[in-house]
């Protein structure tokens, strides 16, 4: 199975990104890949909630999603948007950070709302409150499809294990992690992360990044980490993405999944235990 991973440095308009985003797809799919993977938030980086009111819509009228649905059944791909923030039905007007899997024949196979919320001060410069624009999801996501069983992920997720176990119990091969993650937390957590992740569920580990400093035309500005990565079940890493925007390839054999977890076989390992009190 050929990868690709595209990595973005999406800016704060939705119909620009599009552009760019459709480009890196068409691009990989040319080099012959089975399945295209997008970051996180792929249609707009924006830490403004007025401007994000104004420019994003319901799933059922985003255009991005349109389009790429329209692009996958084209190039007859699978496809991982990675994220789209879209308009939810949360009474507090909150949105959904919402990843799709799109089937070849542009259909859409599975959805995945980011369950864990970025609500974290790392520095005195620099907090973040997720929650305070995007309500989270509740529901773990398994996609069983022809191309392989695909565990969805989004970003801050990648921190929580027990639901990573709890996909690869579930039947997942490939977990998919796409992101726009802090330079800071980055540089220090993120290839670590990742790898133990994979490490520990036995599967592929797929995670495509926002990078750089993005354009970003209302409100504060962003930069994310970059290095988009793949990894396999053994916790080597395939491919790294570097810190800039552009497409990076890489080769899966599901084979290695069950090779992985007979050499140690965690998964079947769980005992029940008691605190000390």
């Amino acid at each position: 199975m050929r990868v690709a991973l595209v990595q973005l440095c999406s800016s704060d308009q939705p119909s620009d990104n599009l552009v760019t985003t459709e480009g890196f797809i068409r691009e990989a799919a040319a080099l012959g890949t089975t399945f295209i993977l997008t970051p996180e938030v792929t249609n707009i980086i924006s830490k403004s909630r007025a401007h994000q009111e104004r420019v994003l819509c319901s799933e059922s009228d985003d255009k991005t999603l349109a389009r790429l649905r329209e692009v996958a059944a084209e190039l007859e791909i699978w496809l991982l948007i990675g994220s789209l923030a879209v308009l939810s039905n949360d009474p507090d007007g909150r949105f959904a950070n919402r990843s799709f899997l799109i089937a070849p024949d542009g259909g859409i196979c599975a959805r995945y709302d980011k369950i864990h919320m970025f609500d974290v001060e790392i520095s005195p410069t620099e907090t973040w409150r997720e929650s305070q624009g995007y309500r989270p999801g509740s529901t773990l996501v398994v996609a069983k499809s022809a191309l392989a069983n695909i565990g969805l992920t989004i970003c801050y997720d990648i921190r929580f294990p027990y639901l990573y176990r709890a996909l690869a119990k579930a039947g997942a091969e490939i977990i998919t992690t796409p992101a726009a993650f802090s330079p800071i937390t980055g540089a220090a957590h993120w290839h670590v992360l990742l790898r133990a992740r994979a490490i520990e569920t036995g599967c592929f580990i797929l995670a495509p990044a926002q990078c750089g400093a993005h354009d970003i035309e209302v409100g504060k500005p962003r930069s994310t980490y970059g290095h988009s990565l793949a990894i396999n079940p053994w916790g080597e890493i395939l491919a790294d993405g570097g810190t800039e925007p552009g497409v990076t390839l890489v080769d899966l054999d599901l084979a290695e999944v069950a090779s992985a977890r007979k050499r140690i076989p965690s998964l079947d390992h769980d005992r029940a235990f008691e605190r000390d009190r």
